[in-house]
């Protein structure tokens, strides 16, 4: 898809964003997470959904699909945060814009265990569109100024990873990292004195 779509619609949909086995391993790594109780059990938007703020692995997906989502919207980005949800039978995701640290987002199926993908609705300025997501594929879009939303969710499991940006000279560039001093649990490095 091109810039000139997104600049249009304020989103685009990007097919198979990762290969098969990167997207096996990252659904995996969600899931153990979701299973061994170490995360959230919900959150104020999707309550009784494991959730986790940026987690490492995903933090460094974050950086590795930044280009393929700087391509899709002609933008130069900084990463803000990376944040996963296991979605279950009955979710529901409430019409909401984002905060300004996601003002670019890629929402992705890392996998599902449903008949059929999940729609996604979105707000435009080309109005209300519906989008469905197998796994692998992502939605970037506006996060900030598109109302989006999920209705109740039929299958069992869908593993959805956000992943954030921001424009390097718009707005919000001060959200870089999150305003965090970096990407998940950095370190800082000493120099011998």
């Amino acid at each position: 898809m091109s810039p000139i779509e997104f600049g249009a619609k304020w989103y685009v949909i990007e097919r198979a964003v990762i290969d098969t086995a990167s997207l096996s391993f990252f659904h995996d790594h969600v899931l153990a997470r979701a299973d061994s109780n170490t995360i959230a059990l919900g959150d104020s938007q999707v309550p009784n959904a494991p959730a986790a703020y940026g987690d490492p692995l995903m933090d460094v997906l974050l950086e590795r699909v930044r280009g393929r989502v700087e391509l899709a919207t002609g933008l130069r980005l900084w990463p803000t945060y990376s944040y996963f949800r296991v979605y279950k039978r009955g979710s529901v995701l409430k019409p909401h814009r984002d905060r300004p640290a996601c003002e670019i987002s890629l929402t992705l199926n890392l996998g599902m265990d449903a008949d059929e993908p999940w729609p996604i609705w979105i707000a435009g300025p080309m109005g209300i569109a519906s989008v469905l997501l197998s796994p692998g594929d992502g939605l970037v879009y506006r996060g900030c100024d598109c109302y989006h939303w999920r209705e109740p969710f039929t299958g069992n499991r869908l593993a959805q990873v956000f992943l954030h940006y921001v424009d390097k000279v718009g707005p919000n560039a001060e959200w870089k990292f999150d305003k965090r001093p970096c990407l998940s649990r950095c370190t800082m490095v000493r120099t011998p004195e």
